[in-house]
């Protein structure tokens, strides 16, 4: 659906620590950099049509809009909690902890981040079956609903 998006951020060094942070932790490698452009993820060409990247500039810093956002998969939950520690560790700010939103469904498991110049950012994993919270205490020693999934039978 998308071959790319472009973000401007006001202060580069700052983002580019973000980024290259919850980047390495999703596994997606940073294709170039300038003083004026970061640029992560695969560029999409004419044998590679699949490929998707984001392009972040340098610019003002982006208006308020609640809405906007641009959301990461993830391919296991211990990825999103290492995405939301590392954007913190990074210079990001909590737009939501990771854990399972059950306002979606019962299987999305998400953490919401805001880079430094408050742009939202987001990293899912949703799974197979149904997800019943308990109150485990999560990897930074925080108790916070955690959200087990329970593969459902073929039978039910």
């Amino acid at each position: 659906m998308l071959d790319h998006v472009s973000i401007t951020v006001s202060d580069i060094a700052a983002a580019e620590r973000f980024y290259d942070a919850i980047m390495k932790v999703l596994g997606v490698v940073k294709v170039g950099r300038r003083e004026d452009w970061l640029g992560y993820g695969e560029r999409s060409r004419p044998a590679y049509p699949d490929r998707v990247y984001i392009s972040i500039r340098k610019g003002p810093k982006p208006e308020e809009a609640f809405g906007r956002h641009w959301c990461f998969k993830a391919k296991w939950r211990t990825q999103i909690d290492a995405f939301w520690d590392a954007g913190i560790a990074a210079g990001g700010s909590d737009d939501g902890p990771p854990g399972v939103r059950n306002n979606y469904h019962t299987s999305y498991y998400a953490a919401f981040l805001r880079d430094p110049d408050g742009n939202r950012v987001s990293v899912i994993k949703r799974s197979e079956g149904q997800c019943k919270p308990d109150n485990r205490v999560g990897q930074r020693g925080a108790r916070r609903p955690i959200a087990p999934c329970i593969r459902r039978s073929k039978a039910a």
